[in-house]
C-alpha cells in the first residue's frame, strides 16, 4: 500500500521531491501551495495530485495532513513551525529542510510530546553535512577540530558577485544575516556572519569560505565538550563575500531584506549549470597520534528521471528523501525528535535516494540518476 506523502512548496525543491517519492511507486504524494501559478507550473511527469492551500489557514491545513503518513516542507523558513505545530496536532511524521535555528528549535520542542517523528534539516547543509562530519569523527578517540564546507556554486561564474541564484532567495539573505554557531576552544558560541573567510583549493579551483547561520544544524549541542575546534563555513568564489558585506553592512540591506531580495532576484540569473561543493575536515587523536581525515564531493547537475535537475536541486530532494524512505522502512525510530548525525553514513549512502551522493573518480563525471 502507497504512504501518502504531504509536501508543502511547489517551488523547483517541493517539485523535485514530489517526482523523485512519485516515480518509486511507492508514495502517493500531494503538492500544496498557496500559489495556484506555481501548482500549475509543477514540474514532474510523475503522477502527484496539486491541491492549493494556505498554509496559514491552520484548519486547512489540517484537514490536508489528516490521515498523511508524512508531511515534508519545502516552504520558505518563516512558515516551518506553523507546519510542525499543524503536524504535531495530527501525529504526522515531519520532515523539513530549514536551516533556521529558531523554527528548529521549536520543531525539538514539540517532538518532545509528539506521537510521530520529528526530522528537520534533512537537505545538504545541514542535513548530509552533519551525518558525514559525524561520520568521520566517530573514527577519532578524541577530537580537536570539526570544519564544514558546504557551496551551491554556478559551474560558470559570469558576474561580480561570482554567483547565480540556485536555492531559495530568502535562505540565502537569512544565513548571510543570521547570528552563526560555533564551539571556539571548547566553548559553544555566536559569531558574526560573512566573517573569518579563509581560502582554500579543491580540483585546482580557488574557493573562499566565511560564517553563515544555520549550517551546524543540531551538531554544535551534539559535539560540545567533545571538540575543541568545530565551525561551518559556505564555500563561494573569491570576491563574493567582500560585495555581500558592502550590501549588508554598508548600505544597510540587512534591515531591507525584501529590497535586497527585489535585487537579488532581478540581477541575478537562475542556473541549471551549477555544481554542489561538500568539504569537510576532521583532526583529532587516533591511537596516540594527531591525524586528519578529509571528505571531499562534488555534486553536478543531471537528469533525473525525464528531468534535468540542478545539482542543489538533486542533493536537497534527495536528502530529504532518503530520510523518509529509511523513516518509511523502519531504520529510524517513528516517535520524537531525530537529529541529522543520527543517521549512519553507511545507510545513507546506500539507500536509493542517498545514492546521488556517490563520488565518482572524475571530478566533473555527469550521468543519469534514476528516479
Amino acid at each position: 500500500m502507497k504512504k501518502e506523502i504531504l509536501v508543502v512548496g511547489a517551488g523547483k525543491i517541493g517539485a523535485t521531491i514530489a517526482d523523485m517519492l512519485a516515480g518509486t511507486g511507492d508514495y502517493k504524494v500531494t503538492v500544496v501551495d498557496r500559489s495556484a501559478e506555481q501548482l500549475k507550473a509543477l514540474e514532474t511527469p510523475n503522477a502527484v495530485l496539486v491541491e492549493r492551500l494556505d498554509i496559514e489557514d491552520g484548519a486547512a491545513l489540517g484537514k490536508a495532513l489528516a490521515g498523511k503518513f508524512a508531511v515534508l516542507s519545502a516552504a520558505p523558513f518563516h512558515l516551518t513551525t506553523r507546519i510542525a505545530e499543524a503536524a504535531a496536532k495530527t501525529g504526522t511524521h515531519y520532515l523539513d529542510l530549514t536551516e533556521d535555528v529558531a523554527s528548529t528549535r521549536r520543531v525539538k520542542e514539540l517532538a518532545r510530546a509528539a506521537k510521530s517523528a520529528f526530522i528537520p534539516q534533512c537537505g545538504l547543509a545541514p542535513g548530509f553535512i552533519s551525518i558525514v562530519a559525524n561520520d568521520l569523527a566517530s573514527r577519532f578517540d578524541s577530537l580537536e577540530s570539526v570544519r564544514m564546507r558546504v557551496g551551491a556554486l554556478p559551474q560558470y561564474p559570469s558576474n561580480a558577485l561570482n554567483y547565480n541564484l540556485t536555492w531559495s532567495t530568502d535562505g540565502v539573505i537569512n544565513e548571510y544575516c543570521e547570528p552563526c554557531e560555533a564551539i571556539v576552544e571548547g566553548e559553544l558560541v555566536e559569531v558574526p556572519p560573512l566573517e573569518e573567510r579563509e581560502e582554500f583549493s579543491l580540483d585546482g579551483i580557488t574557493y573562499e569560505a566565511f560564517n553563515t547561520s544555520g549550517g551546524l544544524g543540531t551538531l554544535a549541542e551534539t559535539l560540545k565538550g567533545k571538540v575543541r575546534t568545530l565551525n561551518y563555513r559556505t564555500i563561494r568564489y573569491p570576491g563574493h563575500a567582500a560585495i555581500m558585506k558592502a550590501l549588508l553592512n554598508d548600505l544597510g540591506l540587512r534591515h531591507r531584506r525584501e529590497v535586497l531580495k527585489d535585487i537579488l532576484e532581478n540581477a541575478l540569473p537562475a542556473t541549471m549549470q551549477d555544481v554542489v561543493v561538500i568539504f569537510v575536515t576532521v583532526s583529532g587523536m587516533k591511537n596516540g597520534r594527531l591525524m586528519q581525515e578529509t571528505y571531499a564531493n562534488k555534486v553536478y547537475s543531471k537528469r533525473v528521471g525525464q528531468v534535468v535537475r540542478s545539482a542543489i536541486q538533486i542533493t536537497t530532494a534527495s536528502g530529504i528523501c532518503a530520510v523518509l524512505d529509511m523513516l518509511a522502512s523502519g531504520k529510524l525510530p517513528a516517535k520524537g525528535f531525530i537529529r541529522q548525525e543520527d543517521i549512519p553514513l553507511e545507510t545513507f549512502l546506500a539507500n536509493r535516494f542517498g545514492r546521488a551522493y556517490a563520488r565518482h573518480d572524475g571530478a566533473g563525471e555527469r550521468g543519469d540518476l534514476a528516479a
